[in-house]
């Protein structure tokens, strides 16, 4: 999963040490604070339903299929509720649900559907800010690599980030587990410091973003705007809970001042 990373942050770390020391370096997640994924999972849901639904339909078999809302659908994922219980509040049971579940992991990441992430609101100026007060920002994301450069790439953000680390497998994104996220923050981390020690956060949007900055013993600021709610990310404990990317900014910013 790391080698296509590793190029990328070993060229950013050459440049980095031509720069001044940062006053902080901020790890960041993608899918949550930077981008937007909901309409994407929405639709990948309802797209899995009714190719189910089709399949069952070949074989005689009539499905009560009960489309979720967006708003009751992306709830439930906040909260991390089972896939398989999404599915079966949608009126899927037994080898009904394996066969939607499948279909989700297949779809979720097709080329065609991934122009329905949007970049957050008050992202671009996050990032500006963020910039001006001299933190690097290194984005750690389980999103392949290449499809996060070229989404900032289009939004003219690229450019912000000293180096852009990222899976190779087009699943991990979406299975999120924490401890590939805390491997990728670990060398990524680890690339980071050859240039300079500085005082360092991770940002993110769920459970795994908060784990793995706690494996790697930095301060953990949880988002609320992305796949997790308030409630479900205070279980786990992060440094800080923020609504968005700006929110965070601003504190961060404040923190700089002050040790001025």
């Amino acid at each position: 999963m790391i080698p296509a990373a590793i190029g990328i942050a070993q060229q950013s770390v050459r440049f980095a040490r031509q720069s001044p020391a940062p006053a902080l370096t901020l790890f960041c997640d993608f899918d949550g604070p930077i981008v937007d994924v909901s309409d994407r999972y929405y639709h990948t849901y309802r797209i899995g339903l009714a190719e189910t639904q089709a399949i069952y339909q070949q074989q005689g078999v009539h499905l009560p299929i009960h489309y979720l809302h967006k708003e009751q659908f992306w709830q439930m994922k906040q909260e991390r509720t089972p896939d398989p219980e999404i599915a079966m509040r949608s009126g899927l049971q037994g080898e009904q649900i394996d066969h939607f579940l499948t279909c989700v992991k297949d779809i979720v990441n097709r080329p065609d559907l991934l122009h329905q992430d949007q970049i957050q609101p008050g992202v671009k100026w996050a990032l500006a800010l963020l910039a001006s007060q001299g933190v690097r920002l290194v984005l750690v994301t389980l999103r392949q690599q290449v499809q996060a450069r070229q989404m900032l790439r289009n939004h003219g953000l690229d450019g912000l980030f000293s180096s852009i680390w990222g899976a190779a497998d087009d699943h991990a994104a979406y299975l999120n587990q924490s401890d590939h996220k805390t491997q990728l923050l670990q060398q990524a981390m680890a690339y980071s410091y050859r240039d300079s020690m500085t005082e360092s956060w991770m940002v993110g949007d769920t459970e795994a973003d908060v784990l793995a900055g706690q494996a790697m013993g930095i301060p953990t600021i949880a988002l609320t705007c992305g796949i997790r709610s308030s409630a479900y990310l205070q279980k786990f404990a992060p440094s800080r809970i923020h609504a968005d990317l700006l929110s965070a900014a601003h504190y961060l910013t404040q923190l700089l001042q002050a040790a001025a």
